[in-house]
């Protein structure tokens, strides 16, 4: 069995903790074990605190104006042993080629800086990462994880 759930949100602070919340409410009721299911959930509250904060076009065009208030999309699919999730923007994208695999990221923040190290963690938290652009040139940040499942779990594949 595979199931699959999206949803759209606002760019907004709030929108992280309520998308973390989704997240592992889905992965309860599935069954998935709650170490695997807070993992992906770290991993998820960074792509999606990357979208809120750097996912909107600048409303005139310059780097540094204010960026207009739309929306990101959060997907997430368990398919058998697998999860994986996307999180799209319509941001500026990732610099570079379309499609970046693990192993690139940005410089490492300085040791005292507040943020910086989002991509990073996602990296450590999954089994394979995937940081590119959508169609429309937005960041697409997409990461995969082994699932395991409780042994009471009422989604598990045999």
């Amino acid at each position: 069995m595979s199931i699959w759930w999206s949803f759209h949100l606002r760019r907004d602070a709030a929108s992280v903790p309520l998308a973390r919340r989704l997240l592992l409410g889905a992965m309860e009721t599935a069954g998935v074990d709650p170490d695997v299911s807070y993992e992906l959930s770290v991993a998820l509250t960074e792509a999606c605190a990357n979208a809120v904060e750097h996912g909107g076009r600048p409303l005139n065009g310059t780097v540094g104006a204010p960026r207009a208030g739309e929306e990101y999309r959060v997907t997430a699919y368990l398919d058998g042993e697998t999860c994986r999730i996307e999180v799209a923007d319509s941001g500026p994208g990732f610099p570079g080629a379309p499609g970046r695999s693990r192993g690139w990221l940005p410089a490492p923040a300085a040791p005292d800086a507040e943020s910086g190290r989002g991509l990073r963690l996602i990296e450590e938290l999954a089994d394979h990462v995937h940081f590119g652009r959508t169609g429309r040139g937005g960041a697409l940040v997409s990461f995969d994880k082994i699932v395991k499942w409780r042994a009471d779990a009422p989604l598990a594949l045999a």
